[in-house]
């Protein structure tokens, strides 16, 4: 009986347009959409900085060492030009103005002090807001620091060997999924609990608020039903709308790394290969499930209550700002699933999902966040139950 209302409902829920677009059209293109903006506007970014003249302010005397020096710095630096002013006060202002980049200022003694072989002070003045300046400035002055170093070797005879008592090398142990689960994957798990609360949303107000103002909810209660068969039939419906808009954000992914040539990096290209591995799919919907069901169960008690699809929506949607919130929490870097995490939810999906795609989950860990959802799964249908076996909330 519940199977037979479940594919009842599911025709019905099927028939909705706007369920549609919601739960199989938008997540299927979300992933394309982010990824195509994301490289096309990252892609602009590069070029854009690579044909800006930086603007490059100088206070000092005119013929000094360093002014020497800036039209034999590498061409992989980027393009620059010199504008000299006589003091620092007009020179802050036009950074100010974005007319100048980076503002340079020496002392008149400076060529003096690298004669005898003293350190030179360069302050160096730029825009907090013009993202990159600072690591240019920082860029020209390591190179010229660099052939001010090597002239004072030969002019004093030195071994720069001698005067390196340590060769250091920076390993990175973490492997590439590692890298991206820690550092990105807050991403993935994001999107899927979004689109799994949405997916869950329409089809819920619709099989319950919506048959309650079409006036068929009290016909198919009349029925010789049981009303929890009648409750699990719809929820069912409800919490495959939300795996169904869950699993077509997996597809846009997949159409955009694997059709739509996207991801353009082939070490990237060939972590996301490995990511999304059939036993990555299944974990991850095995996370997913008592999640769905979890929305599922917070949404229809809302619905049973609510008299109209209107109210019921302006009930609902900012749940949707409740439920996903936490799932930002993946954004943020050292924040790591742990004995504490593992008890909160969603938290704990999003991070399990981090863990699984660096390969570094803890089964321990994974069952518990598992363990803490299916809790909060039957306590919601549970809720649901009840809600609905409320004569007062199923009539209008």
């Amino acid at each position: 009986m519940i199977f037979t209302l479940f594919k009842k409902e599911l025709k019905d829920t099927l028939r909705d347009r706007r369920t549609l677009i919601m739960m199989l059209v938008i997540p299927v293109l979300i992933f394309p959409i982010i990824l195509n903006v994301f490289v096309g506007v990252s892609e602009s970014f590069n070029e854009k900085a690579a044909k800006k003249i930086v603007q490059i302010g100088f206070v000092g005397p005119a013929d000094s060492y360093l002014t020497e020096k800036w039209d034999t710095l590498p061409a992989k630096l980027g393009t620059k030009e010199i504008n000299k002013y006589g003091d620092s006060i007009s020179m802050i202002e036009d950074l100010r103005k974005d007319s100048l980049q980076i503002g340079i200022v020496i002392e008149d003694n400076f060529d003096a002090l690298l004669t005898e072989h003293k350190p030179a002070s360069v302050k160096v003045y730029y825009n907090g807001t013009d993202f990159g300046m600072v690591n240019r400035a920082e860029a020209y002055l390591e190179a010229i620091e660099e052939i001010a170093k090597q002239e004072r070797y030969i002019e004093m005879e030195l071994n720069q060997e001698e005067l390196t008592p340590l060769d250091v090398s920076y390993n990175n142990v973490a492997s590439d999924k590692e890298m991206i689960g820690k550092l990105a994957g807050g991403i993935l798990p994001y999107i899927f609990i979004a689109f799994g609360f949405l997916g869950c949303m329409y089809p819920a107000i619709d099989l319950f608020t919506g048959e309650k103002e079409r006036g068929t909810l009290e016909t198919l209660l009349t029925t010789p039903v049981a009303r929890w068969q009648i409750l699990f039939g719809k929820m069912g419906v409800v919490v495959l709308s939300g795996l169904l808009a869950s699993s077509f954000a997996l597809l846009g992914l997949f159409l955009s790394i694997e059709v739509l040539d996207l991801v353009k990096d082939k070490e990237l290209l060939a972590v996301s290969h490995s990511i999304l591995s059939p036993k990555f799919v299944l974990m991850l919907y095995g996370l997913l499930f008592p999640l769905t069901v979890f929305f599922a169960g917070v949404m229809i008690p809302v619905a049973v209550y609510a008299k109209s699809f209107k109210e019921a929506q302006s009930i609902i949607t900012p749940l949707n700002i409740v439920m996903v919130l936490p799932a930002m929490i993946g954004f943020f870097p050292g924040i790591e699933l742990n004995e504490i995490t593992a008890a909160i939810p969603v938290v704990n999906i999003v991070l399990a999902t981090k863990e699984l795609i660096a390969e570094t989950l803890d089964v321990g860990l994974l069952l518990l966040s598992f363990g803490v959802m299916v809790t909060l799964a039957v306590g919601a249908v549970f809720i649901s139950y009840k809600r609905f076996d409320k004569e007062t909330n199923v009539i209008l």
